[in-house]
């Protein structure tokens, strides 16, 4: 019987380092899974603003080029003198 106790003790004891081992291995993975995953926020946000910045230059590039028609318009009418 005290050769039952030693074997069932050995393996309670493996279990219990592999249960330890499993939980390690899970706990680095969601650290991992986080870091990406904020490093893919910061990514986004920062192509976002990107973007932001090229269609708010676009639009004023737009805007200047329309009243520099319009400007060119009143002229060619003689509307631009006062």
């Amino acid at each position: 019987m005290n050769q039952q106790n030693f074997n069932a003790g050995q393996a309670q004891a493996r279990t219990e380092n592999s249960m330890q081992c499993a939980k390690e291995t899970a706990s680095a993975a969601a650290d991992r899974a986080h870091a990406a995953a904020n490093t893919s926020g910061d990514t986004a946000q920062q192509h976002r603003d990107e973007a932001a910045g090229f269609l708010q230059q676009s639009g004023e590039q737009v805007k200047s080029m329309a009243q520099g028609a319009v400007d060119t318009v009143k002229h060619t009418l003689g509307m631009d003198k006062k």
